[in-house]
This record gives structure tokens, C-alpha cells and sequence, in this order.
């Protein structure tokens, strides 16, 4: 079986060298060796072993995304856009700088034991992280880990968020601005110290602000999907009063888009919907859909370089890193006439 070491020789280069074209290190060599290294590996037939790897490094390739929000219908978390275009960041970050990324959703303490004690995680990324038994033990399971989208507020803990509040307050006030007095907030369920319940806060905040009561029967919360989405845009097309809505997930807005449709009910002519996050269904709804715009890949991508600099040693400049957000206006709101 070739090795490294044969390959090198054979392209009369270092290990190293051949290492850099293997792990996508392409910018060290020039372009003729990393051709010429390409197609001997090709010839070759070679395929880097990561068991030998992690045996003569005593380290793990690996990097887990462990989702701890664990969904209520099956394929939840990956059917949300969101989820995707993170976890495609995490994976080209991983693979540019050597590793492999292991995706999986855990529910409980014994499952993150049994899935690290199964791939011997370098470190981890979680979601869905709140101050509670299993983030303990996340703590005490001995290797790096960064959170993403967490309001655990400890000094060692490294965190990439958003402005959650800003971007709730920023689309409640676009509809108020545009005379909407009775908005409607929809949501997954809202967990105390959580990302929802921030952009709840930010609902709040614009509403006190044009003088307008909260109403918490305005609130309503139901699973992150499309099918749950279209339910609810089909209750709403029935609730006359409420001309404006405001969605924490796109994926949400575009079922509750889908389902006032199915009730004969125009948007933006007769309810006008703000969503959250920019991805691509933004674009495909009908009409496009007016939304907060947060910058999901460079999240992955800040995300993945917080944990290989921990695993490398290298020093971290912030700990805790908090992305920014501002609005895109599309064609899913209107001035409310009535």
C-alpha cells in the first residue's frame, strides 16, 4: 500500500509538502506540485487513512455539530435551510484545515458520552445549548467545544451569536412603521434565556415603544417546518384583526405564506410577514419575503476557527462573538389601509 512517504519521494518533495496538498493547504504549494502531487495520488490510487492518523498523532480528525434541540417530527432540524447552509460552512472550514465535521442530534447526557466515547471528538459545536444538566456535563467531558446561538453567560464559555433582541425589535417596528397595530409572533417554543425568547424581547420593545400593548394571545409557538407553518397561516387567515405578522425562522414564514394562500388570503394586501434569517426560501416565496438578514456562513465559518484554534493552540481574540443583523425589505409588506 502507498504511503506518504512513497509519494513524496516519488514527487521528489517533503511530507509535508504531500500533507498540504492532502489537506487542502493548496496556497503553500505551487500550482506545478500540487498538480503533480494530484496525479500520482490519482495514479496511485491513494486514500489517506484517518485511523493511522489519529494513531500517530494520539488526536482526533474529528469535530461533532451536536444539536441538542431535538425536533418533534422527523427530519426537523435538517428540513430547516438554516441548519443547512451553518452546517455546509462548518464543513468546507473543517475540510480546508484538515479535519472531518460528524453531524448528530443528542438528546441527553448518555448520548454525547456514547457518540464521543464511539469517535473520540477533537472538540465540539453545539446548538441549543441553555445553562442545565447536559451542558455540565458538556463541561467536564474534557474537550474543546464552542456554543453557537447560546445566553450562557460564563467566562470561559466561547459563543457565536446575533443580535436576537435588535433583529425582533427591527421587524416588529418595519410592520408598525407601516400602521400595523395587531402583529402576531410566531415561533418554535420559547425557552427562558433562549434565542426566541431575545426576539420576543425585541417584539416587545418596538411595540412599547409605538404605545402598543403586548398581547400575549398573539403569541403563537408550534414546531420550525413548513407543514406546521401552513397550519398556522390557515388559523391566521381567520384571525381578521391581525394585519401583520412576525416570524423568528423563514421556514416558518413561508408555510404561514403557503397556508394564508390556501385560505384565499393575499399577502401583503390583507397580512403583511416579516421573517428571520435570509436563506433562500426568501426568494422563492410568493411574494419574496421581506426579512432579517443574518450572516449564517460566516457563522460557521467563525465557529469552526474558535474550536481548531483551541485544538491548535492558537490564541483566541474574542471569546464570545456577536454578529450583527439588519433588514431586507422585499415585497411581503404593505402599508395597512384598513
Amino acid at each position: 500500500m502507498i504511503t506518504l512517504k512513497d509519494i513524496a519521494r516519488e514527487a521528489g518533495v517533503s511530507i509535508t509538502t504531500v500533507s498540504n496538498v492532502i489537506h487542502n493547504r493548496k496556497n503553500r504549494v505551487s500550482p506545478e506540485l500540487v498538480a503533480k502531487i494530484q496525479e500520482i495520488i490519482s495514479n496511485e490510487n491513494y486514500v489517506p487513512s484517518m485511523t493511522a492518523r489519529t494513531l500517530a498523532k494520539n488526536t482526533s480528525p474529528i469535530i461533532g455539530f451536536i444539536n441538542h434541540l431535538v425536533p418533534q417530527r422527523v427530519g426537523g432540524f435538517m428540513a430547516d435551510p438554516f441548519h443547512n447552509t451553518f452546517i455546509g460552512s462548518i464543513e468546507n472550514c473543517t475540510r480546508e484545515k484538515g479535519y472531518f465535521v460528524m453531524v448528530r442530534t443528542v438528546e441527553d447526557s448518555y448520548g454525547l458520552e456514547t457518540i464521543h466515547r464511539n469517535w473520540n471528538f477533537a472538540g465540539i459545536i453545539l446548538a441549543g445549548m441553555f445553562n442545565d444538566d447536559f451542558f455540565e456535563r458538556v463541561r467536564t467531558i474534557g474537550i474543546p467545544y464552542v456554543l453557537i446561538d447560546s445566553y450562557i453567560d460564563l467566562p470561559e464559555v466561547h459563543n457565536v451569536g446575533l443580535e436576537d433582541q435588535k433583529g425582533g425589535y427591527i421587524a416588529t417596528r418595519h410592520l408598525l412603521e407601516r400602521g400595523h397595530r395587531v402583529i402576531a409572533f410566531t415561533s418554535p417554543i420559547i425557552r427562558k434565556d433562549g434565542v426566541v425568547e431575545r426576539r420576543l424581547d425585541g417584539y416587545k420593545q418596538a411595540l412599547e415603544e409605538f404605545g402598543v400593548p403586548y398581547d400575549p394571545t398573539l403569541v403563537f409557538e408550534q414546531e420550525i417546518s413548513v407543514d406546521e407553518g401552513m397550519k398556522l397561516g390557515r388559523h391566521l387567515s381567520g384571525v381578521e384583526e391581525i394585519t401583520g405578522i412576525f416570524a423568528s425562522a423563514d421556514i416558518l414564514a413561508a408555510g404561514i405564506i403557503a397556508g394564508l394562500r390556501e385560505a384565499d388570503v393575499s399577502v401583503p394586501d390583507d397580512k403583511s410577514i416579516v421573517g428571520f434569517d435570509d436563506n433562500y426560501l426568501c426568494q422563492i416565496t410568493h411574494p419574496r419575503l421581506t426579512t432579517i438578514h443574518q450572516d449564517v456562513e460566516m457563522k460557521g465559518t467563525i465557529a469552526t476557527e474558535m474550536i481548531v484554534n483551541q485544538l491548535q493552540g492558537v490564541p483566541i481574540k474574542e471569546s464570545k462573538v456577536i454578529l450583527p443583523v439588519h433588514l431586507v425589505e422585499r415585497e411581503s409588506v404593505r402599508f395597512n389601509r384598513r
